[in-house]
């Protein structure tokens, strides 16, 4: 009698719906032996009831320790699209060391004739856009802000503004404009309930990453719904790899590498 196949080792690097949802397809299957990655950012992040991790790998140099200590045959890149540095870093790591690699990464927003968006590629940019004296700096305005708790203190460039910022968890107060009603909420949201916060504040600008999904993306409706002008984020430069939008393309793709192993050995 054959002997059972050993499961494929798998890290995902995880932090989205993405990898929440793959690693509920991969619980209790015999076939992979998976390890889900978190980068720590979040508090008290829902957990799945397989094997993780919390915390970088601290350098390059550590995931690729981390890698081969771990045996480890596959790699499922699903964090955040604005997460470049370690996206970049996975996508070398796997190269040197032969590892198949996938980026799960949802699509980005589209633009409707509707939309009344101005594109920039930061947020640093972001933040010139409304400190500029010869445009929108002029008048002070009322900014739905929702970059991240990590990435406010540009917009101190541009004071002169009231900021909502909304955000899973607080953010530390000294990096926030002068002018800051914060919002600690997390998503999804649905359009009913972003069309009462914008008219709450009444919002006239919204400030936010293309970060695409649907959980966040009733804002987008909203602005749009209101006639509301949207300061779009673009995406960073991606790493060249292998690409799926959807966790079920991601568990087709782990099936085809565990077969392919099964058939080396």
């Amino acid at each position: 009698m054959p002997a059972t196949p050993a499961p494929l080792r798998i890290l995902i690097l995880g932090g989205t719906t993405e990898a929440t949802a793959l690693c509920h397809m991969l619980e209790g299957d015999s076939a992979f032996a998976p390890t889900l990655s978190l980068a720590g950012v979040t508090k008290n992040p829902a957990l799945p009831t397989l094997p993780y991790r919390i915390g970088g790998f601290g350098s390059r140099d550590g995931l690729q320790c981390w890698l081969h200590t771990n045996k480890v045959q596959a790699i499922i890149d699903a964090t955040h699209p604005f997460a470049a540095t370690m996206s970049h870093t996975a996508s070398l790591t796997a190269r040197e060391l032969g590892i198949p690699l996938l980026r799960l990464a949802r699509p980005e927003w589209q633009a409707t004739a509707r939309d009344n968006w101005q594109r920039v590629p930061s947020i640093q940019a972001a933040a010139c856009t409304l400190a500029d004296p010869a445009g929108l700096g002029k008048t002070p305005l009322t900014v739905f802000l929702t970059t991240g708790r990590k990435e406010t203190q540009p917009f101190q460039a541009a004071p002169q503004h009231h900021y909502i910022l909304r955000s899973i968890e607080a953010p530390v107060p000294e990096a926030l404009p002068p002018i800051t009603t914060l919002i600690t909420a997390k998503g999804p949201f649905d359009l009913t309930a972003e069309l009462a916060t914008f008219r709450h504040y009444g919002i006239t600008h919204l400030v936010t990453k293309n970060s695409g999904g649907s959980a966040t993306f009733a804002k987008i409706e909203a602005a749009r719904t209101c006639g509301l002008p949207v300061i779009m984020i673009n995406r960073p430069a991606a790493a060249l790899t292998r690409t799926v939008a959807t966790a079920q393309e991601a568990m087709t793709w782990l099936q085809h590498q565990g077969a392919a192993t099964v058939r080396a050995v």
